[in-house]
């Protein structure tokens, strides 16, 4: 009898709960409807195209009144706006604006390509093997703390004033960081993963392929953005240091070209530009990247 009336009692609780049920599970499916839906061009522009107009914009207004209220009066300290816009003009108008950008963008861009085919495979070795990464993962993480300008002087001297010398203290300064990324990737993964994959027959480099460098993507993904920003960084200091006609004039050289001419209007063409490139870059490489390892995570929620 007592086991009747548990069984009633069981019944009717599963029968009243199952609206409930029914709601939530509505409720979550609508609310994933939601989440995965396409942004109006309303709602991007709001939430994305208009803050950083507004911030522009704000910097802007700040600093012509900064000129005129004569807050600041001495245009060798600091240009107005427009003597800066001018700079940027008549570069544009002599045909060489987009010679700076290039010359600086291509060397980033092809000494980052070169620092992720020799950071990831020795990520890959210092994560695997515990020698390796006993004898060279303490070197690594000394490496990325040292600042790039350090390696300047002597790429010099052993290179010379060339687009070598440009390129050694990139993968110096970048190498360590995209290593140490997907170090810090792999030492994340999940041992259930690992024990999934070699159950499947996923061992060795199908292992490493299928299981182990997808799962650490979010972190070497995070090691390629602090790579690019180290690349950047010490490209500009090599070509503020070592400057030569041989080499071209990038946006590093312009700065340093700006300082010598005690032009402040050049120097501040030469920084919004460096800062515009630095942008760009992550705006068109790496936030399409992390969108998509996030959605493909089910991370990624558009607002």
């Amino acid at each position: 009898m007592a086991s009747t009336e548990t069984t009633d009692t069981t019944a009717k609780a599963t029968a009243g709960d199952s609206p409930g049920l029914s709601g939530l599970e509505a409720g979550l499916d609508a609310l994933e409807s939601s989440a995965t839906g396409r942004a109006t061009f309303r709602q991007t522009f709001v939430g994305k195209i208009l803050p950083p107009v507004l911030a522009v914009v704000v910097v802007l207004v700040i600093w012509q009144a900064l000129i005129t209220f004569k807050v600041v009066d001495d245009p060798t300290k600091l240009p107005s706006p427009g003597d800066v816009w001018g700079e940027v003009e008549d570069a544009w108008l002599e045909g060489k604006l987009l010679g700076y950008i290039w010359t600086s963008v291509s060397r980033g861009l092809l000494g980052f390509l070169l620092a992720l085919a020799i950071g990831t495979p020795l990520g890959l070795l210092v994560a695997r093997v515990k020698v390796v990464r006993a004898a060279i993962g303490p070197i690594l993480s000394g490496l990325q703390s040292l600042p790039s300008v350090a390696w300047v002087p002597p790429a010099v001297i052993w290179l010379g004033l060339n687009n070598s010398m440009m390129y050694a203290v990139i993968l110096l300064g970048a190498v360590p960081s995209i290593a140490n990324g997907l170090v810090s990737g792999i030492d994340q993964v999940p041992p259930l993963f690992l024990r999934a994959g070699r159950t499947m027959g996923a061992t060795g480099l199908k292992g490493t392929w299928h299981i182990v460098m997808p799962a650490a993507l979010p972190g070497y993904l995070a090691g390629l953005k602090q790579g690019w920003a180290f690349s950047w960084r010490s490209l500009m200091a090599a070509e503020i240091i070592a400057s030569s006609p041989d080499l071209g004039i990038g946006l590093g050289a312009l700065l340093e070209n700006g300082r010598n001419a005690s032009s402040m209007a050049m120097v501040f063409e030469a920084v919004l530009l460096i800062l515009f490139v630095g942008i760009a870059i992550d705006l068109l490489i790496f936030s399409p990247l992390e969108r998509w390892v996030l959605r493909s995570r089910g991370l990624f929620v558009k607002g």
